[in-house]
């Protein structure tokens, strides 16, 4: 490990601790009180409750680790208990959507925070909905998607927010319906 790794690693663990990015990756049932636990009440943890593993992966912090926010410890150890879970793939993609996320201007930063606290307010079926839906987009081809891509951004915003109030007021079938005349159209080559 080169001595800028465990910086990325840390701050990739304190993204990890906001955000799930390994879909499954769950921390494992313990009998005694861990730090994940305490991280789960609310309450701020002392570097002692860490496991080791937890200490390695954020040694850069150990210094001023009584000085941070419980809530930031709590990220942190949530963060740290998915690392040690995920298969080195899924570690290699969280340092780089961690990457991606310091890459971005801090107005976008902001913007993808709001976005995903508004996420977090959405029911449990809805949030599933759009996780989904989500999951189905990355599935397409990539040249499929940055069609998808070019035609929103050509679109104005009245004409995003009259897609938007189409789709949530639509039924199931109405929302199959659209689906494949949109299908059609691509196969025809039309916008």
């Amino acid at each position: 490990m080169n001595v800028r790794q465990p910086i990325v690693l840390s701050a990739a663990l304190l993204a990890l601790g906001c955000v799930s990015v390994a879909p499954g990756v769950q921390a494992r049932d313990r009998d005694s009180d861990t730090a994940a636990e305490r991280a789960a009440t609310g309450a701020g943890i002392a570097w002692a409750q860490l496991t080791p593993d937890q200490q390695r992966a954020l040694e850069p912090y150990r210094a001023r680790w009584s000085q941070l926010p419980a809530e930031r410890q709590q990220a942190f150890a949530r963060g740290a208990e998915r690392w040690q879970h995920m298969t080195p793939q899924q570690q290699d993609q969280a340092r780089q959507r961690f990457r991606q996320w310091q890459d971005l201007p801090p107005d976008e930063r902001q913007k993808a925070r709001k976005r995903y606290e508004q996420f977090r307010e959405l029911p449990p079926d809805e949030q599933e909905r759009l996780r989904g839906a989500y999951r189905k987009y990355n599935s397409l081809p990539p040249e499929q998607r940055e069609q998808l891509r070019e035609r929103w951004q050509d679109m104005t915003p009245e004409q995003r927010e009259k897609i938007k109030e189409r789709w949530k007021d639509a039924t199931p079938e109405q929302r199959d319906q659209m689906k494949q005349r949109a299908r059609d159209k691509r196969e025809r080559g039309e916008s």
